[in-house]
């Protein structure tokens, strides 16, 4: 069988019934390396600005390329597939996902290794490219600005006029949500829509009665 022929296949036509040759499983690999990559280069690229785990995008090339491993074996052999499925019904990931970004990469590159070791490789470059247009297209529409905590610690027991006619000259929306006091001063939990922080801060530590001011976001995250 030719080269042309090989890559047809791997594209197009399927491998179930087929027997696959040596060529074919390294041509199938091949293709589903060169995707994988494409996913490792998109990944690299949206994260470029925020934490980057690059063990875990690592990881999505060979996940890749193990499961269109195992859907070629499967595919071969009856016996073999049953005992695969016993095997992996017993396997449980708790690796935690913090980006909810990153388990669609992960389920893409999963897809990608069962579309290719099908035989279908076609369909895994037309849904890349489908999904990242939309990745793409979604990430660059302007969010609206979230919502955030801010907590102010004061010393001053009268200061809450001073300290909310600072907040509404800077923020589009506030809301007082706790404001707790005691001998030593007062803390205020507000809820914000701000734009920038750091004149906020920086209007807010004028005052000499202002303690500390921190933030929470509504990703749980705190920072000052």
């Amino acid at each position: 069988m030719g080269l042309n022929e090989l890559i047809r296949r791997a594209l197009f036509e399927g491998y179930a019934s087929k027997p696959l040759s040596i060529s074919a499983i390294l041509i199938c690999i091949c293709i589903t390396a060169l995707i994988g990559a494409y996913i490792f280069i998109l990944y690299r690229r949206i994260n470029a600005a925020v934490f980057y785990n690059r063990n875990f995008n690592v990881s999505l090339v060979t996940i890749a390329i193990i499961t269109a491993a195992i859907i070629i074996t499967i595919q071969s052999n009856i016996v073999v597939s049953l005992g695969m499925v016993g095997a992996l019904s017993i396997v449980r990931f708790r690796t935690a996902v913090k980006d909810p970004l990153d388990l669609v990469f992960l389920f893409w590159a999963i897809s990608v290794g069962i579309i290719c070791g099908a035989g279908f490789a076609l369909i895994a470059i037309i849904a890349s490219l489908v999904l990242t247009v939309i990745i793409l297209l979604l990430l660059s529409i302007k969010q609206e600005k979230n919502i955030t905590m801010l907590t102010i610690r004061s010393g001053n027991f009268e200061a809450e006029n001073i300290i909310m006619d600072i907040i509404r000259n800077n923020c589009s929306y506030s809301n007082v949500r706790a404001q707790n006091m005691d001998k030593n001063g007062m803390d205020m939990t507000i809820e914000v829509r701000i734009g920038e922080k750091e004149r906020l801060v920086h209007e807010l530590m004028k005052e000499e009665f202002i303690q500390s001011v921190s933030f929470v976001d509504n990703s749980g995250n705190s920072y000052v």
